[in-house]
């Protein structure tokens, strides 16, 4: 057996183990009065490498030793690990459709777990699922997204996303809903304009089902693998919220290749009207004239109106969402600045997996006549950390002996205060 990596839970705002649940720890009983303001839940996202998708790129797994890319090897590993970690909800990404319904949904019913699942359109075998533990949330709705449009030249490939809306059990108190998401974005690194708009498709979802009633959303955890590594354009959008894209070219976007070959610029908009989601990344509402016992010269101009905002609307190059997202790990490490990974495989070592959440807003109240655009965002207390390229080839890269995709999972704590 090769060695296995060690990779320690990282505790952020100072809290220590003692304050709060982690997985693994099964001695810690919330009591009702300790629940009252107060709850914790564990999130990981793990893209497990459909077995179709390994065989179809047998050249990214040169390194490997032939027995731990068989499923049969591969699957109990995955298992024991997510057993290990324990995690209070799973977004997982390539999760085969065949194995999902004989192995790995049975698998994880068993462990407590209920589980969504959206396969990937067209004749493509896998998928994304988000599994969470009964014991801690019961489901609101279930909105699966598809990012193929018939309709859209643009939108020709089978990716899709999954958004969960999910009411956290708490004995003595009412908690807002949390919405998850989940997601596998195209990986083709020279296609941005394709990845812009399935994000900016998701965003739409997630605004739709986390919206409240006072305009406010409720907290968002999303996750998945969005093929960008961090700084680029993309990963800069889903935090900032905002991009300006004007000039950008379409394969830099994403960041995961710096060779420029004839880059086609993003045009503006990146997107055609008829996909009906605007430069925020929210649904629209087709606004058609109300034409109600009036003269012809008042319907007039109320389309000539019409007309003028959408035609304001195309030239814009910003794009905008309402979140506030941060990422639950950082990509490098503090002290060395060297980069974090969470794929590594014959061709690459780079970080495409993320955990963003709507993050608390720190200090607001301090502030006299501030307002919390986001009511009760979540606090971060624990991210179980990442590991160095140089790390993981002291293993053979990925998938080795102990870990069994070319992912490595990523997980996090949150608090969500009542």
């Amino acid at each position: 057996m090769e060695g296995t990596i060690k990779r320690n839970w990282e505790y952020i705002h100072n809290h220590s183990k003692e304050k709060m649940n982690i997985p693994g720890d099964k001695n810690i009983d919330p009591k009702c009065e300790d629940s009252e303001n107060k709850f914790d839940f564990s999130v990981m996202s793990y893209n497990i490498l459909s077995q179709d998708l390994l065989e179809d790129n047998s050249h990214l797994y040169r390194h490997c030793r032939r027995p731990v890319l068989h499923w049969s090897f591969r699957f109990p590993n995955i298992l024991k690990e997510i057993k290990h970690f324990d995690a209070d909800v799973l977004c997982l990404q390539e999760v085969q459709e065949d194995h999902y319904g004989t192995e790995i949904r049975p698998h994880l019913e068993s462990l407590g777990y209920h589980c969504e699942y959206k396969m990937r359109t067209g004749r493509k075998p896998d998928g994304c699922a988000i599994c969470f533990k009964h014991s801690k949330f019961s489901l609101l709705s279930v909105n699966p997204v598809e990012f193929y449009r018939p309709d859209i030249p643009l939108l020709d490939r089978d990716n899709i996303g999954l958004v969960l809306l999910l009411q956290p059990k708490i004995p003595c108190a009412v908690p807002p809903a949390v919405c998850v998401a989940n997601t596998h974005l195209l990986y083709n690194p020279r296609r941005g304009d394709i990845k812009l708009t399935q994000l900016a498709m998701l965003l739409a979802e997630i605004s739709s089902v986390a919206h409240r009633k006072d305009g406010s959303f409720c907290p968002i955890v999303l996750c998945g693998d969005f093929n960008s590594v961090p700084g680029s354009p993309l990963y800069s959008f889903i935090k900032e919220g905002k991009l300006n894209y004007e000039g950008l070219a379409i394969g830099k976007v994403s960041g995961q290749e710096q060779s420029s070959r004839g880059q086609r610029i993003l045009s503006i908009p990146i997107w055609p009207p008829n996909l009906g989601i605007s430069q925020n990344c929210v649904y629209e509402v087709q606004q058609v004239p109300r034409v109600e016992k009036t003269d012809n010269d008042k319907t007039q101009v109320q389309l000539e109106k019409t007309e003028v905002q959408v035609t304001a609307e195309k030239l814009s190059s910003n794009l905008q969402h309402h979140f506030s997202l941060s990422s639950v790990y950082s990509h490098y490490f503090p002290d060395t600045g060297i980069p974090e990974v969470t794929t590594c495989h014959s061709r690459s070592a780079i970080t495409v997996d993320y955990i963003f959440y709507s993050a608390e807003k720190e200090d607001v109240a301090g502030h006299p006549g501030a307002e919390v655009a986001l009511a009760g965002g979540l606090k971060l207390l624990a991210r179980l950390s990442l590991l160095t390229e140089q790390d993981l080839w002291t293993v053979n890269g990925l998938p080795n002996e102990n870990n069994s995709s070319d992912h490595l999972p990523l997980l996090a704590q949150f608090r969500l205060q009542l």
